[in-house]
């Protein structure tokens, strides 16, 4: 069994293993977009007038995993026939460390009111974006299933739309919710994994088309007659009070931030401990079945790492620490998310597009009927792009890239981004598992 595991296996051991080289790498690939985006004049320009640098922050990681010179895991088969298994730490790294101290020092300077004040849109889109997961899943289901029935092969617990449930869990509200549909549906967890990298290829897709929109916002928003009076003077309200008090930062001023940003994290990792271990006591209690697994994300650690980080955060910025913006808060929050999005963008094998084909175009289908969704309703109601965007990756990418998407537009909004998707997390079972429904119902009719 062991010899047969052996062949099996394929050496997709990449060029550099060390985490060190290769967080080297991804810095220096930062550096270089730096670099080249700064440029007032010639191709570098007009390049970056066309592609956002965000993108390629989260674009050239991803074709150094595709070239094999990095990898998010590897497998490899030495000559002595051992099975060795490996995998970088760096998302875990910075969705865990950097993601939190991100997001306290980009709302340090919020102004809450500013942000209520942007009106029932951002809401709407959220919304918006949920129902196209919703309907999205079964109608990519039949659309396909129509064309090629095979796609939609397996029974009992190998059906694929049993698989299927854990995106919509995903893509509505996180890792949590994904989890709690494989609980309930059963799926077989030895095919899940090819659930799972279909997640992240379509929803990297998206990200990824989303990012190139943020270079085209102001082209998008005339095209939309939109209204982006009250984020534009948010945006001013921000900037003008970071100019009051701007000042060049010195060693005390940059130690007392790393104090906020990262004592900030160690609060957030002791609250979270504690409460998902709470929760999970009572989530355990609940009777079982769709009950208790409507309420599985209270028992994650994540969930509530970002809730008691923004909670910190917004309470900071009624105080005097508020002024450290004017020493560079938020640029030190911008770096932490430019590192976050090259470690996601590492995770993007762009060859794996061509795998299990079926099941990828049924997710293409899937988000294509979610953003056409979005898209015939923010013209609609002449939402903003900032509030598609946010609205779509808050369900999407959740608590992880909705506030890389939300700061891209400004630091200040990259708390909008948060509360809509630790608002995912609370909706995204219940909202799954109606998606599950009719998904079932979907590919019972083709088969």
């Amino acid at each position: 069994m062991q010899e047969n595991a052996t062949q099996e296996l394929i050496d997709t051991t990449p060029l550099f293993t060390n985490d060190t080289i290769v967080f080297g790498l991804l810095m220096l690939t930062l550096g270089i977009i730096f670099y080249t985006s700064s440029k007032e004049s010639g191709f570098w320009y007009k390049f970056y007038k066309i592609v956002p640098a965000l993108f390629m922050a989260y674009f050239l990681p991803a074709l150094l995993t595709t070239f094999g010179v990095i990898a998010p895991e590897w497998t490899t088969v030495p000559e002595t026939g051992d099975v060795v298994e490996g995998s970088s730490s760096l998302y875990y790294m910075s969705s865990r460390y950097l993601l939190p101290a991100a997001l306290v020092l980009m709302t340090l300077s919020i102004d809450l009111k500013g942000v209520f004040n942007l009106g029932p849109k951002a809401l709407i889109m959220f919304f918006t974006g949920t129902i196209g997961i919703v309907i999205g899943g079964p109608v990519a289901v039949y659309l396909v299933g129509s064309v090629y029935p095979e796609a939609l092969a397996g029974e009992g617990a190998n059906a694929v739309w049993k698989g299927l449930s854990t995106l919509a869990g995903s893509w509505i509200g996180g890792g949590a919710n994904q989890t709690a549909m494989l609980e309930i549906y059963g799926y077989n967890q030895e095919l899940y994994g090819g659930m799972v990298f279909v997640d992240i290829v379509v929803a990297n897709i998206w990200m990824a088309l989303i990012l190139i929109g943020i270079g085209k916002a102001v082209r998008i928003d005339r095209w939309l007659e939109s209204d982006t009076s009250a984020i534009e003077a948010l945006k001013k309200k921000v900037s003008d009070y970071a100019k009051t008090v701007d000042r060049n930062p010195t060693l005390t001023d940059l130690m007392i931030l790393a104090a906020i940003a990262f004592g900030t994290v160690s609060i957030a990792h002791f609250g979270a401990g504690y409460l998902s271990m709470f929760f999970n006591d009572f989530v355990s209690s609940l009777p079982k079945g769709i009950t208790r697994n409507i309420f599985t994300f209270l028992d994650s650690s994540f969930f509530w790492m970002i809730s008691i980080t923004t909670i910190i955060g917004v309470l900071l910025s009624f105080t005097k620490l508020k002024r450290y913006e004017g020493a560079g808060a938020s640029k030190f929050g911008s770096v932490f998310i430019y590192i976050l999005v090259a470690s996601i963008g590492m995770k993007m094998d762009l060859t794996l597009i061509f795998d299990n084909f079926a099941l990828i175009f049924i997710g293409l289908v899937w988000m294509l009927i979610h953003a056409l969704l979005l898209i015939g309703v923010a013209k609609l109601i002449k939402a903003p792009y900032f509030f598609l965007a946010v609205g779509s990756q808050a369900n999407v990418g959740g608590a992880a890239s909705a506030p890389i998407v939300a700061s891209a537009f400004h630091p200040s909004l990259a708390t909008v981004g948060v509360l809509l998707a630790v608002f995912g997390y609370a909706i995204g079972t219940v909202a799954a598992i109606l998606c599950t429904i009719l998904m079932q119902l979907a590919s019972n009719a083709i088969l």
